[in-house]
């Protein structure tokens, strides 16, 4: 989520409350992974799929997705960010030992308990894998739950795949089947080049036990929503992260709004039974 506000004097909503960046791992040439711990207050419990409002002081507030483990019970907050604005290049510059305030966390999560039994397949382009990543940790803390893990992932070249160790880890220790594809290869690239709706038009997946999540940039969604239709997987068994100008986390401000919901009370991860209508409607 990058749709960013300027400062304001004092952020409304939930209290927002003091972490240190104790953790910053380069992703790509513009996005980090910052690890933030809570200075003195007790650990915020969060969801996979929620989202907080990191404020960089002085400069102003953005929501973003938590990229962490919500099962990990260290108290730290992870969360992967690209630099596309002035507020989300201040957060993604600050270095260790850097505040920042956090409030949250906001919205509704990805349903990992309707996906038991089954196979869980998690289809994320870009930065939208960042959300996704906290959905692949929980349910590799409770791998016994379902019968395939299936991750498709894209970028725009491999230079642009976020959490490169991770997608090599995972596969490599047999918890789940990996899928890459980027836009554009590179020399040395081997696996498939296309959008990600293409690995997933032809993976062999069964209606009725299959649960599928989706995060990217709304076309994408649309593509990967229609193959996994086409597939006869029906629109409630597929969830999405829907993206609006998320300004105050709480549903007062009314910039997230989107048909009937406000995102970051209703949202921002719906079925696409509820999406399917809205991202229908072009914007202006």
């Amino acid at each position: 989520m990058s749709v960013e506000t300027q400062a304001r004097a004092v952020p409304y909503g939930d209290t927002m409350l003091p972490y240190r960046v104790v953790g910053r791992t380069v992703q790509t040439s513009d996005t980090v992974t910052l690890r933030l711990e809570p200075i003195h207050q007790a650990a915020q419990r969060f969801r996979a799929g929620q989202f907080m409002m990191l404020y960089s002081f002085g400069v102003g507030e953005i929501a973003i997705s938590i990229s962490g483990n919500p099962a990990a019970g260290d108290g730290i907050l992870e969360h992967t960010i690209r630099a596309v604005g002035a507020v989300s290049a201040a957060l993604h510059d600050t270095d260790i030992g850097g505040l920042i305030g956090v409030r949250g966390p906001f919205g509704t999560g990805w349903d990992l308990a309707s996906a038991a039994g089954g196979d869980l397949v998690i289809v994320g382009g870009g930065v939208g894998l960042a959300p996704l990543r906290s959905a692949v940790l929980a349910a590799l803390a409770a791998r016994a739950d379902y019968r395939r893990i299936v991750l498709v992932s894209g970028a725009r070249t491999p230079a642009d795949m976020l959490f490169r160790h991770d997608q090599e880890l995972w596969p490599a220790a047999g918890a789940i089947e990996l899928h890459q594809t980027v836009d554009h290869p590179a020399p040395g690239w081997r696996g498939r080049v296309g959008f990600v709706s293409e690995p997933l038009a032809h993976l062999s997946l069964e209606p009725g036990r299959t649960t599928a999540l989706l995060c990217g940039p709304e076309p994408m969604l649309r593509l990967c929503a229609q193959a996994l239709l086409r597939k006869g997987i029906p629109a409630g068994d597929i969830q999405v992260s829907l993206e609006r100008n998320m300004q105050c986390g709480v549903g007062r401000c009314g910039h997230c709004q989107l048909g009937t919901l406000l995102l970051c009370r209703d949202g921002p991860i719906v079925d696409y039974s509820v999406a399917e209508p809205l991202l229908a409607v072009r914007e202006l």
